[in-house]
């Protein structure tokens, strides 16, 4: 491994989730990771950046810093651009996506940006790529996806190693109003101290999404096991040392989750597609899934109520704004608190709230918000010992 070149690498993540990401990048065996603003920095061989992209269940994508350099016009961008090393991953003749930013910078158009970077390409290889637009949401993107951003005449050429966004483990094609990213619950999960010998349960559980990664940790299932990666079609992928990273995360798994895992909701079709997604995900059998108001849930032992109950913003649709919407929601704040404090006494609460007013509704006395988006909607993640 010493004689692999090492390099630099950026795990992109949700604002707000750069020390989370951090930690569990340590915990993978990242030495020395940098949080900063939009991601985490970090440098490793091709076995660290495999093993992120397998097991992250916190980062958005990962990228790789293929080369910086300065560049003032057009002639310097595209020179440069030619005499970085596009052999050692892409094919000649191949498709590329390329994403460009400029700010501060002699070089303003984004479009002759790319132009030039395509051109680069092209020459390096010795056969003209093909540009292509992606989207990034799309669920089996797989083009080689290139991000280029200049700032202050300082151009920094990074290549995307995951293709479709991590979050998209595989499992969930049922969906339920308004569902949550895999990411953001994987990482209220983690940033609860929660631990897999203690119950967990979600009263709001829409698509499922939170028990199913509760049950991905505890039963140690690799996130992207189920998934392909933009760097499998990398001229430099080693497929033995991916085998022997997948074997290792198969040898790793456990036969069934050590304690309670719990979801319901009111909402029959979302316990409907919780179910089909749990199956798909392997784990339907470590939670139990039950249609039922907040008000009957049943909690078993002691553990963490981690949820993400209704903003009144997007639930429903548009027909959900507006006064009496908010109060509806802040009246079933009110009445999630109540039963919080009847029937969960002595656990730990974590939950997404739309604003501090829905917050307060609990009546329970929460620590310090981490403010987040869900869905482009600023949430407070939020959290209590009762």
């Amino acid at each position: 491994m010493t004689k692999q070149p090492r390099y630099d690498l950026f795990a992109v993540c949700q604002p707000g989730l750069e020390r989370l990401v951090a930690d569990e990048l340590r915990s993978l065996g990242i030495a020395n990771p940098r949080p900063v603003t939009g991601g985490v920095e970090f440098s490793g061989f091709l076995t660290h950046l495999y093993r992120v992209n397998l097991w992250s269940r916190t980062t958005e994508r990962v990228l790789l810093r293929l080369r910086e350099f300065r560049a003032e016009t057009f002639r310097e961008l595209h020179h440069k651009a030619a005499r970085t090393a596009w052999e050692e991953f892409l094919t000649p003749g191949c498709e590329v996506s390329i994403r460009a930013t400029c700010r501060k910078s002699r070089l303003i158009h984004s479009g002759g940006v790319t132009e030039r970077i395509l051109s680069g390409i092209s020459d390096r290889l010795g056969k003209p790529s093909t540009l292509v637009t992606t989207d990034e949401e799309n669920k089996s993107a797989r083009s080689n996806f290139i991000v280029v951003r200049l700032v202050d005449d300082h151009c920094l050429i990074s290549l995307d190693t995951s293709g479709a966004l991590l979050h998209f483990r595989g499992y969930r094609q049922a969906t339920a109003k308004a569902p949550l990213r895999e990411t953001l619950a994987a990482a209220m999960i983690l940033s609860s101290g929660w631990t897999s010998d203690r119950s967990l349960l979600d009263p709001f559980c829409g698509a499922g999404t939170i028990p199913i990664e509760a049950a991905l940790i505890a039963r140690k299932i690799a996130p992207g096991r189920k998934r392909s990666f933009a760097f499998m079609d990398w001229q430099k992928f080693d497929r033995a040392e991916w085998a022997a990273l997948l074997d290792q995360a198969d040898s790793a798994l456990l036969p069934h989750a050590p304690a309670s895992i719990q979801g319901s909701d009111r909402d029959a079709g979302a316990i409907e597609a919780s179910k089909a997604n749990a199956d798909r995900a392997g784990v339907l059998d470590d939670i139990e899934f039950t249609e039922c108001a907040v008000s009957a849930i049943e909690p078993i032992g002691i553990g963490h109520v981690i949820t993400n109950p209704p903003y009144g913003v997007r639930v429903g649709g548009a027909e959900a704004r507006g006064a009496g919407a908010h109060s509806d929601v802040r009246n079933l704040y009110a009445q999630f608190g109540k039963v919080l404090r009847a029937k969960c006494a002595q656990w730990h609460v974590a939950m997404l709230a739309g604003d501090f007013q829905t917050e307060r509704s609990t009546g329970l006395k929460f620590g310090p918000p981490l403010m987040l988006s869900n869905g482009g909607i600023k949430v407070r993640f939020v959290q209590t010992n009762l």
